[in-house]
């Protein structure tokens, strides 16, 4: 049987299936760290992230995908007092050093990292993302992102939020410093470590890269070997025109939170034709979004679940965290108060997706909050909610990123309770496919393709080996 024939018996693809976490107490649907039953409370214990990773892989999940942020969200009700009081996605912790944690227990599943552009520069990251993709053989990912956040941006050295257009140029050169890196520096054999010879790397196989751009100056050369898949997997999370413009180009997966079946299928086959104008496959990117479960045996035990969950619900935290995300203080207002003709620098995807979601296009306050809490959440029987599943995967999407309300109770449910409907109609795999992460996502090597524009550093830079250089010092002696 071979990779491709394995994990369907039916005329459909698989889903991919992704767990979005972050290392913090608050994540996405706010209030819900204080039901009985959540444990993320806990982030600041390893052995809760070690005990839901492991679950996670014997579910056979692709990957595990850590969110992140590195500033605060925009003020609400005047100030930060309440992100601080509510717990607001602060504090929060790197995910790069608890992935590494993770590598050393797990053997399969994807390690997704999220990191801005704003945060590191890309030699060092470069560096990290290598060594995380060593130590887990194969199996890092990279979630670019430029933030929207202000205090973001100033936590950096920045007066303040850099424009929204401006952060995807920036974006654009920091991929194309450390795709050279990634790609260029080092050729394939270039680690020799013959202890007969003594020859522990071939000097005209390891090459300086010299990259001159607006914001960075980069000799080289990459301190790390190649690792398994030398570039990690890419991943992309903005769904503006400019992001998914940049997403077309660059991403292997794209993650995007949709409304609608309606909102996912545009925003796919946009993001799929520019692909194509950028020389790739359609297929070279796999598109998930973000979607929480609430699973039941019936629809009343369900419906039950539902309420119970939303008793826990703070509509003024998720108020805060999408405000704070697009540049808007809506604390103390109305829930019918209008959004109207609004002006961001913000999180433009987001607000697109919000008026999207919303009849007739103004939504209020209440729709915002909805948008957030009920838009992304799939309620119901395994049935009923494979049923959708099917329904998104017709609009386009590859995969779900599977917001949580409690950890780990909301994988445990949908790893009990759906996934054995997911396996019936054969859309979950009941193993995984050998190799790299690429390789388990994509069946065709465990390095970028070769459409792919990274693929251009590949042998680029001969002239600035450490043996050329040399020879060139010694010609003009």
């Amino acid at each position: 049987m071979t990779a491709s024939t394995r994990f369907t018996t039916t005329a459909r693809p698989r889903l991919l299936l992704s767990a979005f976490v972050m290392n913090t107490t608050s994540h996405i649907l706010g209030g819900q760290w204080r039901h009985p039953d959540a444990q993320q409370h806990r982030f600041n214990e390893l052995p809760l992230w070690i005990d839901l990773a492991k679950q996670l892989e014997a579910a056979k999940f692709d990957a595990i995908f850590l969110a992140d942020v590195v500033g605060l969200y925009g003020d609400h009700n005047g100030g930060w007092e309440s992100h601080i009081a509510r717990g607001l996605q602060v504090p929060s912790n790197d995910p790069l050093i608890l992935l590494a944690a993770l590598a050393s227990v797990t053997t399969d599943i994807g390690l997704a990292a999220t990191s801005s552009v704003v945060q590191s520069h890309p030699f060092q990251f470069a560096r990290q993302m290598s060594t995380l993709d060593h130590i887990s053989n194969g199996r890092a990912a990279w979630n670019i992102v430029t933030s929207a956040l202000e205090n973001s941006h100033r936590n950096f050295g920045s007066d303040g939020l850099t424009a929204h257009a401006d952060r995807y140029y920036w974006a654009d050169e920091y991929s194309d410093a450390v795709y050279k890196l990634w790609e260029g520096s080092w050729d394939e054999g270039a680690l020799v470590q013959n202890k007969e010879t003594g020859l522990h790397a071939d000097p005209e196989k390891v090459h300086k890269i010299y990259h001159r751009g607006e914001r960075y100056a980069i000799e080289g050369p990459h301190l790390v070997s190649p690792s398994p898949q030398r570039t990690p997997l890419l991943f992309q999370a903005g769904s503006s025109g400019r992001g998914q413009q940049f997403s077309a180009a660059n991403a292997e997966a794209t993650f995007l939170f949709a409304p609608n079946t309606a909102y996912a299928a545009r925003v796919s086959t946009a993001i799929r034709a520019q692909a194509v104008q950028a020389g790739r496959l359609p297929d070279d990117i796999k598109l998930f979004t973000g979607l929480s479960f609430v699973v039941g045996s019936t629809e009343a035990e369900a419906a039950a679940k539902k309420a119970e969950l939303d008793e826990y619900l703070d509509l003024d935290m998720i108020l805060a965290h999408v405000g704070g995300g697009l540049g808007l203080d809506l604390g103390g207002l109305p829930l019918d108060t209008p959004l109207g003709d609004v002006k961001t620098e913000g999180g433009q995807g987001l607000l697109q997706a919000i008026i999207d979601s919303t009849p007739g296009g103004n939504p209020t306050l209440a729709d915002v909050a909805h948008y957030r809490a009920q838009a992304q959440q799939v309620t119901g029987t395994p049935e009923q909610i494979v049923d959708q599943l099917e329904a998104w995967q017709d609009a386009g999407i590859d995969g779900i990123n599977i917001i949580n309300q409690t950890i780990p109770g909301s994988y445990t449910d949908f790893i009990q309770g759906v996934l054995p409907e997911l396996r019936k109609r054969g859309l979950a795999q009941t193993e995984y496919a050998p190799g790299t992460l690429r390789e388990k996502l994509f069946a065709d090597g465990p390095h970028l393709s070769d459409r792919h524009p990274a693929s251009a550093y590949r042998g680029a830079f001969t002239a600035s080996s450490a043996a050329a250089e040399n020879r060139q010092a010694a010609a003009s002696a």
